[in-house]
């Protein structure tokens, strides 16, 4: 009991009898919380080994602004009666703001519901913004579009990985027994590298008591996951492979006992039918990593930056995808190009290349161009500008390339003084050679050879007209195991191209038969700026 009402009890006392009240005096209401470590046990009166035993914390979490309270109290009392702080590591939380960032009250009125977000997004999704949104003594500006982010970016991704192995292995039967290692790729391998990674940074730093990392090498892998192994194995998938479908259920197992302590109910989803040995993953141990491929990760990452580079390029060019190119050059060697070479038909197929060429330096891709910086110049030198970009553009472009790449300065002469530039004082760009479209980045670079004659026309009119096969199939309401009946009409040159890739066309969207004929009823779609009509019936 609290005042007044504590002013009404009396004991007696002991030694002489008479009535024992309270003192005048109140001590810090802190006291009691800087005293529950070892109050709890009612220590050092009492079950001194049960108290020992837990003491000191591993870790206390609570606000900022209990700096100078809590924490301080537990720390203070703690070292006058032990001479040791009664706990390890201190996890602050920062407050948490609204959008505009004022701090939530509810006298202003901008406090938040939580169940009100709980209904709307699950508990998994606020679980895991407050984990990895950012570091938690930094504060939130909250708002629900940054719950929506959560979502989106990392639940969304995961459930969707998840729901493709459960698709394609319910489709084609597959038992998690029938597997077999010996079937592993390139791809599986470096997958489950990077998975090893995974477990060992989030062990790491949950050790650290650093969850905000943890959490964001977990999103890092599943986008991997995701975005380059599934999207890059869907072949194998359909074809049944063992090897994908056993590498694709060890990674998900895996993920979900390392998401256990973030989100803990998608992760139990996952775990309960994927394999369900045990109760709940929350009973499972936590993975231990194995060892890892540095080689091949080095290998795919060198490859996956040849693409990225590509896929600028092609960007740029305003060529669509599924457009097949002659060529990709690739400024590449050593290494590098070993490492290229070695995943050359993953490169090839990404960046939709019949072939791979390498040149060992950048500047056999184009031209280099080389302009002033005024960003970085205008400060620096004012009024002299023109004088200054005449005399950048008076220096030799393959000169400044090669001093720019090695890390050296440049010097020009402005108004008769000498002065240094530096890469961030030069704007460098590659004019291509005709007919490519190059992308680069540093000494990197890869060049498209943008020519098309008729027979990459039709290959890329062949795989519009598969794009668009798939897009009836959904919309028929097919499975992804269903045969059809496939019926085209329409411009001939279309009609062309799929007879001159009939096979290929039969195989992606399932089809057992392709005739061409007309077909009643059947909306156009547009094909290369022509009409297509496309019948879709299961047998």
């Amino acid at each position: 009991p609290h005042r007044p009402f504590v002013d009404e009890v009396s004991f007696p006392c002991e030694n002489c009898g008479g009535p024992m009240t309270r003192v005048p005096e109140v001590i810090d209401v802190w006291f009691d919380s800087g005293s529950m470590p070892f109050a709890q046990f009612h220590a050092p009166l009492q079950n001194n080994e049960h108290f020992e035993q837990r003491f000191p914390a591993d870790f206390i979490c609570e606000a900022l602004d209990q700096t100078r309270g809590w924490f301080y109290s537990l720390l203070a009392i703690s070292t006058l009666l032990f001479d040791q702080s009664s706990y390890r590591n201190v996890v602050c939380l920062g407050l948490i703001l609204d959008e505009q960032g004022r701090k939530m009250s509810k006298s202003v009125g901008n406090t938040v519901e939580p169940w009100e977000i709980i209904d709307r997004f699950g508990a998994d999704a606020l679980r895991w913004y407050f984990f990895t949104s950012k570091l938690p003594w930094d504060g939130y500006r909250f708002s629900l579009e940054t719950i929506g982010e959560a979502v989106r970016q990392f639940l969304l991704q995961l459930w969707n990985t998840y729901g493709f192995y459960v698709l394609y292995a319910n489709a084609g039967d597959v038992v998690p027994a029938q597997a077999a290692t010996e079937d592993e790729s390139d791809l599986d391998r470096w997958i489950l590298s990077r998975l090893q990674g995974t477990v060992t940074t989030v062990r790491e730093r949950l050790d650290e008591f650093d969850a905000t990392t943890a959490g964001r090498a977990i999103q890092a892998f599943c986008d991997e996951l995701s975005n380059w192994y599934v999207r890059r194995s869907r072949r194998r998938f359909w074809d049944g492979d063992p090897g994908a479908f056993q590498t694709l259920r060890e990674c998900l197992l895996t993920v979900a006992k390392l998401t256990a302590p973030f989100t803990p109910f998608i992760a139990d989803e996952i775990y309960d039918n994927l394999d369900g040995a045990e109760a709940s993953v929350h009973l499972c141990d936590f993975p231990v990593a194995g060892e890892r491929d540095l080689e091949l990760e080095f290998a795919m990452k060198t490859a996956r930056d040849t693409v990225r580079l590509g896929h600028g390029a092609r960007g740029q060019s305003k060529l669509k995808v599924r457009q097949p190119l002659r060529a990709a050059v690739v400024v590449a060697a050593g290494r590098e190009r070993e490492a290229i070479e070695r995943l050359g038909d993953l490169v090839r197929d990404e960046l939709n290349v019949h072939e791979v060429r390498f040149v060992s330096n950048a500047d056999e891709l184009g031209e280099l161009e080389i302009k002033p910086n005024y960003r970085s110049l205008g400060p620096r030198f004012g009024k002299q500008m023109p004088l200054v970009a005449a005399a950048v553009d008076g220096l030799d472009a393959a000169h400044v390339g090669l001093a720019l790449r090695d890390g050296q300065s440049l010097t020009i002469s402005v108004a008769g003084s000498d002065h240094a530039l530096t890469a961030d004082d030069l704007l460098v760009t590659m004019k291509p050679l005709d007919g490519y479209q190059v992308e680069r980045e540093g000494s990197h670079a890869v060049a498209l050879d943008l020519d098309l004659d008729d027979g990459l026309r039709a290959e890329g009119m062949a795989r519009d007209i598969v794009r668009a096969v798939q897009s009836a199939r959904q919309d028929a309401g097919f499975e992804v195991s269903d045969r059809i009946a496939l019926t085209l009409n329409g411009e001939e040159r279309l009609l062309d191209a799929a007879r001159a890739h009939e096979r290929y066309i039969a195989g992606e969207v399932l089809a057992t038969t392709v005739s061409y004929s007309d077909v009643d009823g059947a909306p156009p779609v547009m094909i290369d700026g022509a009409p297509l009509q496309i019948d879709v019936a299961r047998v």
